[in-house]
């Protein structure tokens, strides 16, 4: 076999193969013979037709198939040959057979082979925040918020106060499907409605009636609504305003505490669990903006056979959560086509090329996890439950759990050894403005 190959881009490249005849007639005359022996053809006995009449009547076929079996094997085998690291399946085109040889072309991806460029232009953010003693308290709050209770008031509503109304929506005097409910419970702020709805019960009181003029946003999911101008008749049957639990006893109890432990236990509690989400999400902001400027700094030519990849593992990564979300059940019922291609395409391009990228700078760093933060790692994560030792056995004795932790860690020995030489400017900023950027990070 002899095979030539030449670069088409610098991710494929371009196979020409030539298999002698004499392998091809070789494997050709072996299958007919192996025919032979069980083909079932009319005036012969099982076992005794002779190879000629095997060789008129299926040697066409038998042929072919020869054919695409020495083009799987060669191909593969003319891969090993010119030392490719191939990416995906290869193509085969312009296939012919010569007298004397089997000739065809094959393109081939290939993992991109890249040159990181210095860190020393890199320019990226590091951010850093402090928790303060309000921070802490806004957090308790948010726990008693999340045990609220809700108690009837005669005044006007107001934001943060819950309504119990009746609406109707209509556009142009006509009723429209969906824009009616009854004993509809919301707290005004939470932006729930369209703009201008909450606002529009703002002031309302119990028994009190209103027609609200509203539109409906340019963008509206409902292609039907998008724009228009709609009157909502409102109904106010309830109004109420928030009571928050004491923190009591009882309170305490829901987070493992006693009295005795009292409300100072209970902020230290809070505090501790906040710092470790600051101490991560300061992680994740600033592994994020490396990433991010890395990707940015260098072009790179990535494989279709790793965005494709890339795009199945996202696309089962969606279904997946849909199936946390709406269980078994609602999983079956979805629609794989909802989620075509074109969703995940420019997410998976940047995937694949900061793929790429992270594992040139291992290689060049030499770089190797490190045992003990993966040890401290596993540790920190674990202290949050309520029996520490149990988890870390689990991740220390679990390969597979274990391996996905040094990956992670990994991760973050590169973002260590690029922020070493980049430009680092360094940013406070307030707990609640970093919580609403994971927040927003999570969504995007």
């Amino acid at each position: 076999m002899q095979v030539t190959s030449e670069a088409v881009s610098g991710v494929a490249r371009r196979l020409n193969v030539t298999v002698p005849t004499s392998r091809i007639n070789e494997q050709f005359e072996a299958r007919i013979k192996r025919t032979a022996k069980t083909a079932k053809i009319n005036g012969f006995r099982p076992g005794k037709v002779p190879v000629d009449v095997v060789r008129r009547e299926y040697g066409a076929g038998i042929y072919q198939e020869v054919v695409n079996d020495i083009i799987r094997d060669t191909v593969f085998e003319a891969i090993q040959q010119e030392k490719i690291n191939a990416v995906g399946m290869p193509n085969i085109e312009k296939v012919e057979n010569k007298e004397d040889a089997l000739v065809y072309e094959a393109t081939v991806e290939v993992y991109p082979e890249v040159e990181v460029k210095a860190f020393d232009d890199l320019e990226i953010e590091r951010k850093s925040t402090d928790i303060n003693d309000k921070d802490v308290d806004t957090m308790l709050e948010n726990l008693q918020k999340q045990r609220q209770t809700w108690v009837e008031t005669k005044g006007m509503a107001k934001k943060d106060m819950q309504v119990t109304f009746d609406f109707e929506g209509s556009i142009d005097g006509e009723k429209f499907e969906g824009g009616s409910a009854e004993d509809f419970k919301l707290v005004l702020g939470s932006n729930r409605m369209i703009p201008g709805f909450e606002d529009g019960i703002v002031g309302m009181k119990k028994g009190e009636e209103k027609v609200i003029d509203v539109t409906f946003p340019e963008d509206y999911q409902a292609e039907n609504l998008a724009g228009k101008q709609a009157q909502f008749k409102i109904t106010v049957k309830l109004v109420e305003k928030s009571k928050l639990p004491e923190i009591d006893a009882e309170f305490l109890k829901v987070f493992g505490l006693t009295e005795e432990d009292g409300v100072d236990k209970l902020k230290a509690d809070v505090r501790k669990n906040m710092e470790r989400e600051v101490k991560n999400g300061l992680r994740n902001q600033v592994k994020g903006a490396t990433f991010d400027a890395l990707v940015a700094a260098n072009d790179v030519e990535v494989p279709t056979a790793m965005v494709a990849q890339e795009i199945d593992r996202q696309r089962q990564q969606m279904i997946q959560q849909f199936t946390q979300q709406f269980g078994a059940q609602g999983a079956q019922a979805f629609d794989s086509s909802m989620l075509p291609d074109d969703l995940f395409k420019e997410q998976a391009e940047k995937s694949v090329k900061l793929g790429v990228l992270v594992s040139k700078v291992l290689a060049d760093a030499k770089l190797e996890v490190d045992p003990a933060r993966v040890d401290a790692y596993i540790e920190d994560m674990a202290s949050s439950y309520e029996d520490p030792t149990e988890v870390i056995e689990y991740f220390k004795n679990d390969k597979q759990q274990r391996a996905q932790i040094e990956a992670v860690v990994l991760e973050d020995q590169v973002v260590d050894h690029i922020l070493a030489s980049a430009k680092v400017k360094n940013t406070e900023v307030s707990y609640q403005d970093l919580l609403a950027e994971q927040q927003a990070r999570q969504q995007g």
